[in-house]
């Protein structure tokens, strides 16, 4: 993209020049701001970080459970609740919370609504339980990746999701149309193959 000429040439701009360019490229890019202003000047670990985030996604979770309407908005809700993760993680790079807080936010959302998903005919409730479980393969494949020394930070939270799971027939009739084992979850023995599963489910047509 950038040939060494065009390189050369902007460092050899004057510094007031370049500070001009940078703060008026930074105007048209918000994640990049926001990133600049944690690495550079927030005195907040990326922990403290995680934890405030939480704390607020549970609370927002708490609200738009209180206003169901239908489990259409309910996951429209959730999507947000998961853009603002994939935001946090973009600013933090926090990929031990990309799990965590993906994890916490189904489970949470479970908790409070499984037997408002459960009672919802399979046409209403597909998208919803194709999202849950399309999730619950991510977090593994997320888990796969990571350091060993941080899986056990995780074998609680996926065994409740697993188990929340496994309470709703929706939901576990989507895991197995679409080739998730409960047992990886709440056994916490994510196939060495996770990947390659994952991408032959997609490729034959599934989790969509």
């Amino acid at each position: 993209m950038f040939t060494q000429e065009f390189k050369k040439a902007i460092q050899e701009l004057p510094s007031a020049e370049k500070d001009k360019l940078i703060f008026r490229l930074l105007k048209k890019d918000q994640d990049l701001i926001k990133r600049l202003h944690f690495e550079l000047v927030d005195t907040e670990t990326v922990e403290d970080k995680r934890i405030a985030f939480e704390k607020v996604m549970l609370k927002k979770i708490d609200h738009f459970t209180e206003q169901f309407y239908s489990v259409g908005y309910l996951l429209q809700d959730t999507r947000y609740v998961s853009g603002d993760i994939s935001a946090h993680v973009k600013i933090t790079k926090d990929k031990f919370g990309e799990i965590s807080l993906n994890i916490k936010m189904l489970n949470h959302l479970l908790l409070l609504n499984n037997e408002r998903i459960q009672i919802q005919s399979y046409t209403k409730a597909y998208t919803m339980c194709i999202y849950v479980i399309a999730r619950a393969f991510k977090i593994l494949i997320l888990i796969k990746a990571i350091d060993d020394d941080y899986f056990l930070d995780f074998k609680e939270d996926l065994e409740k999701l697993g188990i929340l799971i496994g309470k709703n027939s929706l939901l576990m009739k989507t895991a197995i149309n679409n080739g998730l084992n409960v047992n990886w979850l709440i056994s916490a023995e994510i196939p060495e193959d996770i990947v390659a599963i994952h991408k032959e489910i997609r490729a034959n047509g599934f989790l969509k």
